[in-house]
Parts: structure tokens; sequence; C-alpha cells
């Protein structure tokens, strides 16, 4: 602040940042197009390079037999620039370099971005229309973005489409070049193409909007683009609103943790224990057998009578329901009674059977048993006598 009053004091003006920002008499000018990338003119670095700048990258091992036929086309386009590149088979690897003939001092760069296009399986004549100033690239790894595998391999997919339908489109639509490989999506095209590409690839695998639905928001942009009525107006009441549906996941069944003691449980009973109490282990064989039967029987008794009323179902024409809606109602509700009856009595004629069939066994193994002590006692009286 002392310094900027004692200039004032000088009478110099005082120094204030962007002093040199001032008008230019070619700012608005209509002629000139300040967007325009100009050809690079070798006469405007005739000293050529001080310094020998050099990049390398290496490739697969599945690259090596195209890279072998496809170098002399490289090297020829790259010769032009008067960039040198050599490929190492021995290491795996490219590197491009420049040399005294070199004027753009740009086309280094655009040498490395070639060579790594190359190792990332794009073919050598698309690659080389990077050299080109209008054309860049950008290589989007989407590798690192999805942690399961089948989930990531179904994104990428998806971003492919059938047939590659989806991916054309998005080519057509962005004026560039894309090429899905791997873990990697390499693209070629204009700034404005590949900043949509990059967009379009990282809500795909991200699983924040379908692909398709970009496709038709470039659609409408495309069409309102057109329309010169529009360049100074926002076009988000044009572009359609996609709200995304959470699917519901299945939830996991998690078991209730039982308390904790120090005890162990009961010990179940075995057959053994379970035939002493049923009476099924003081029974014959024979028995045993002829048991089985019984239930067998009953079990295709019960099953052939079921399959009847199916069968006989199909042939009992409806019942008329000429009664009034509260009458219906009632009777409904008095044949489910009877139903619910009619099981019961079942069950209560079941269980009653089961116990009278164990009470049977049990006299007929005490009367077995008494049948063998008898004649024992009758040996004895007769020698007695």
């Amino acid at each position: 602040m002392a310094g900027g009053a004692a200039g004032a004091a000088d009478g110099k003006k005082p120094r204030h940042k962007g002093k040199h920002d001032k008008p230019k008499p070619w700012d608005d000018d209509p002629n000139i197009d300040h967007w325009k990338i100009e050809k690079f003119d070798p006469s405007w670095n005739e000293g050529g390079m001080v310094e020998v700048s050099s990049f390398s990258t290496l490739f697969p091992q599945y690259r090596e037999k195209y890279l072998q036929e496809a170098w002399p086309i490289v090297k020829g386009a790259l010769k032009e620039f008067g960039v040198a590149c050599e490929l190492n088979l021995v290491e795996g690897s490219m590197t491009v370099s420049t040399t005294r003939k070199t004027r753009d001092p740009y086309i280094i760069v655009k040498a490395k971005e070639l060579i790594k296009l190359l190792s990332r399986s794009v073919p050598a004549p698309q690659a080389i229309k990077i050299l080109n100033d209008e054309i860049s690239c950008d290589i989007i790894k989407i590798g690192s973005i999805v942690r399961n595998k089948e989930r990531f391999v179904k994104r990428r997919e998806r971003l492919l489409g059938p047939n590659l339908s989806t991916l054309k489109a998005i080519e057509i639509l962005t004026g560039c070049y894309i090429l899905v490989q791997g873990n990697t999506v390499a693209a070629m095209g204009s700034w404005k193409g590949l900043k949509q590409v990059r967009r379009v690839v990282e809500d795909c695998i991200k699983n924040v909007k379908h692909p398709v639905y970009h496709i038709k928001e470039l659609l409408i942009k495309r069409e309102l683009a057109k329309n010169p009525a529009l360049a100074h107006e926002s076009w988000d009441r044009f572009l359609p609103k996609f709200k995304k549906k959470n699917v519901k996941q299945k939830k996991l069944i998690t078991k209730e943790k039982k308390p904790y003691t120090p005890f162990p449980p009961p010990q179940q009973p075995s057959k053994i224990d379970i035939a002493l109490e049923t009476g099924e282990y003081f029974m014959s064989d024979k028995k045993k057998s002829a048991k089985k039967w019984q239930e067998k029987l009953e079990k295709q008794s019960e099953k052939t009578e079921e399959n009847k009323r199916k069968r006989e179902a199909a042939f009992v024409p409806p019942k008329e329901d000429t009664s009034t809606p509260y009458e219906s109602a009632k009777s409904t509700s008095n044949s489910d009674e009877i139903a619910d009856m009619a099981k019961s009595l079942k069950k209560k004629a079941k269980e009653f059977r089961k116990n009278e069939a164990q009470e049977n066994v049990r006299l007929e193994s005490y009367v077995a048993s008494n049948e063998g002590l008898r004649p024992k006692k009758k040996h004895k009286s007769s020698k007695s006598k």
C-alpha cells in the first residue's frame, strides 16, 4: 500500500493485477476464427529440437505378430514428421524419439499416443490418424471400477450391445472411434466427442445410466443444435429425465442366535428306544412285515381314491348359484365347518386305531410269555407224582 501511494505521489501509475489484459485489435475481428487449430509450418522452427525426447511402451505378446507386419506402415508415417521409431521384440516394447529432422515440438507427444494405441489393439491404419492435430485420444480404464468380475463382464457387454449395435450408435453420434479391449476402452476423435464417450462409458460401468438413454439424449441434442434460435437457451426442458428404479434385492435369511448354554443338548432317542415305546421291538418278523404291508395298502387305497376323485371332478357339472349373496356366504361357511369336522374325526379315528394296535401287540406278547411258562409247571407236577 505504501509503495502504491509513493508511486501515485511521484506521478507514476500504480501497479495492478492484469495490467496487460488490454483489448487487442484482433479480438473483435469477425474474419478470424479463434478456435481454429492452424497446421504446423516447419518454417516456425527451422533450428529443430535442441534435446532428444523419447518415449517407450510395452505391448502384450499376442500383438507381436501383427506389429511386425504393420511396423513398416508406422515407420513410414512417423518418418514424414522426422520421428524415429524402434520395435524391440526381445523386451516387447516400442520406442519413439525425436531426431535432427524433427520440427514440430508436439509431434513426439502424438507419437507417444500412437504407440500406446497400437499396444491397446487399435489397428495401425486407424492409430496413425492420431498424428493429425484435429484428432486426440483417450484411454479409459474400466477394470478397477467394479470389483465383481461377473458384474463387470455383464456391464461391458451392455456397452457393446447386441451385434455391437450400441457401440456403433455411440460412435456415429460422438464422431469418435471406440475400441473396447479387456480392462480399457480406447477412443479417438475430437475433444468434445471424447468427453461424451468418457461420460457414457463411466456411467455404464458404474451402473448410473444405461447407454441407450445416453444415445437418446445425444440424438435430441443433435436435432436441437440444428435450430439457431435455441443456441443461447438451456436445453434441459427438451432432454428426458430418467429416474433410476431401485430393484428390490432378496433379503438374506438370518438365523436367530440361540442363547448360549454350557450344557450339551439332550440325547435323542435311538431307533431301539422308539421301537420299545411303540411295542414293535417285541413283535415277530412276520407281524412286522404284515404291519408294514397293511400300512402300504392303506396308503395305496388313499392314493387311488384321491386320483379317482380328481378324474371324476372333470365330469361333475358346476352347480348353479340361485341363492342370494347372504345365503351363499352362509352355505360356504357351513361347508367349511363340515369339512373341518370331517378332518378332525378322521384324525381321531386314525389315532384310535394306532392305540388299539399297540394294545393288541402288548396283549399278544403277554399271552405268548404266559404260554411259555405254563408247560414248565406241568412237568414239575408230573415229576412230583
